[in-house]
């Protein structure tokens, strides 16, 4: 394997996650907290500028090189658990998750936008520890490989085999001829996206760190908040409806908002998996509602709506913000929540899950079989907006998916190891798997993970990173084949 490069290409991506790091600094000191802030980020800042100085004289030592699919895999990997290692650090130097097993667990949590939590207490940490808990998932929401992608260019190093590595980031498919340029308008529409609703957050009346940390989490469907009780601390209408609508739209494949933006809206009428993603929400919502309203839960219609399509929207692009405990609705509503982890946002999206598009192709290839069952002398294959997938991208997605449900069964039965009830034990794969953060049982939206203990604890980390990078990127280190020549 191409040693060098992989390392240099490791020393750039956790001088990327410094960098935010040193922002997170800077901002700790006009808040006011500018001894927390050294602590807290002044090594782990002095560690990314040494990573940077040496991959910039690396490159001046070599000629451009470029990784090789099979270092690729191990390349994005190995970045986002380095990553989560490095963003454990301030936790751990300000002393507000003083256990490595607790901070690495918060540090993967945000980096795979999952959400899930082990601070009981979040309104007692420094902002400045908040803000860089928000920005762990802004990093990861769009991916810190396919920013990574955008930068290597400038330092000599070629990613054309990463974006494909990181599975989960926004699809492959190329806007322009030059990856690196796709990285970046990627990048942008989620920056542009991230400031409108910054701006609308504080025209509601979150103050400007307020608005930033929950945009972070909305368009990285994370859901870290910097209050207990998530979004339903503020009690405001105006705020959970920017907040439904932004999370349905980083549910959405990234690639139509850049057709958007060029004035294309053919997508929103053709796109099947577009549509049924907008099926699904609108009709758990009015389920919801209507379970809702039926039960008194909520005087009034617009009320019941308005709950109903925050949490339908927050399960099923996996962002795990809450502005109710959804414990306490009737069994139905439950039940939908419950389904709704299982979907997942759409593909190339910056959501978890096991993804619409997946989903839609299985259920055609199971109508195709159907088919053939009925005529075993017809020829049928699987179309999606009238387009013939080859068996090679069927059998992946089904592969894909067996391997996604198997994991679910296998994690299911580690939590249960540990003494604890069925109900949290696949609520919190789930929840982690599909990097949701809130599930049911004991790891319902009124709780925490702290209740774990840490091998628990780092088990859920590792389902984390299988989810956010797609199961295969990571199950293929340990295969055999992997490692011969």
């Amino acid at each position: 394997m191409e040693t060098k490069s992989l390392l240099r290409a490791l020393a750039i991506l956790l001088s990327i996650v410094a960098g935010f790091m040193a922002a997170c600094l800077v901002a700790g000191l006009f808040l006011g907290e500018a001894a927390v802030a050294w602590k807290a980020f002044g090594p782990s800042v002095g560690l990314g500028a040494g990573l940077l100085a040496f991959s910039v004289v690396s490159a001046k030592a070599h000629a451009k090189p470029s990784l090789s699919p099979r270092t690729g895999y191990l390349f994005v990997t190995l970045g986002w658990a380095l990553s989560a290692a490095l963003g454990a650090l301030p936790y751990m130097l300000s002393g507000a998750l003083p256990g490595f097993a607790d901070a690495y667990f918060e540090t993967m949590s945000g980096l795979t936008t999952t959400g899930a939590t082990v601070i009981d207490d979040i309104e007692i940490l420094p902002r400045c520890i908040l803000l860089w808990r928000a920005a762990t998932h802004w990093i990861g929401g769009m991916g810190i490989v396919v920013l990574a992608v955008a930068v290597f260019p400038l330092l000599g190093l070629g990613g054309r085999t990463l974006m494909e590595a990181e599975a989960p980031g926004p699809s492959v498919d190329k806007f322009t001829p030059r990856l690196s340029q796709t990285a970046k308008i990627l990048w942008l529409i989620y920056l542009g996206l991230t400031v409108i609703q910054i701006v609308l957050l504080m025209f509601g009346g979150m103050d400007w760190l307020d608005a930033v940390t929950h945009s972070f989490a909305t368009m990285a469907t994370g859901g870290f908040s910097t209050r207990n009780l998530s979004v339903g601390a503020y009690r405001s209408g105006y705020i959970d409806i920017v907040i439904t609508v932004f999370m349905f739209l980083a549910g959405m494949n990234f690639s139509i908002h850049w057709r958007l933006l060029r004035g294309d809206f053919k997508p929103l009428f053709r796109d099947s998996e577009f549509k049924t993603y907008l099926f699904i929400f609108a009709a758990s919502t009015a389920v919801i509602a209507g379970d809702l309203l039926a039960h008194g839960n909520y005087a009034d219609v617009a009320t019941s709506v308005r709950f109903a399509a925050f949490q339908a929207s927050s399960i099923l692009t996996t962002t795990g913000f809450a502005t109710a405990d959804y414990l306490k609705w009737p069994a139905l509503s439950q039940a939908v929540l419950f389904a709704l982890m299982f979907v997942g946002g759409s593909a190339g999206s910056t959501a978890g899950g096991m993804k619409v598009g997946r989903l839609v192709t299985m259920f055609k290839m199971g109508l195709s079989e159907m088919k053939y069952l009925l005529n075993p002398r017809g020829l049928f294959g699987v179309f999606v907006d009238g387009r013939y997938l080859k068996k090679n991208i069927v059998y992946d997605i089904a592969a894909m998916v067996f391997l996604y449900s198997g994991t679910i069964v296998v994690s299911t039965l580690v939590v249960a190891v540990g003494g604890f009830d069925i109900l949290t034990g696949i609520s919190a794969t789930l929840a982690t798997l599909g990097n949701i953060g809130p599930g049911f049982g004991r790891v319902g939206p009124a709780f925490t993970y702290s209740f774990f203990p840490d091998w628990i604890k780092a088990w859920l980390s590792f389902a984390m990173l299988l989810g956010r990078l797609e199961i295969y990127t990571v199950l293929v280190l340990f295969t055999r084949s992997f490692w011969r020549r």
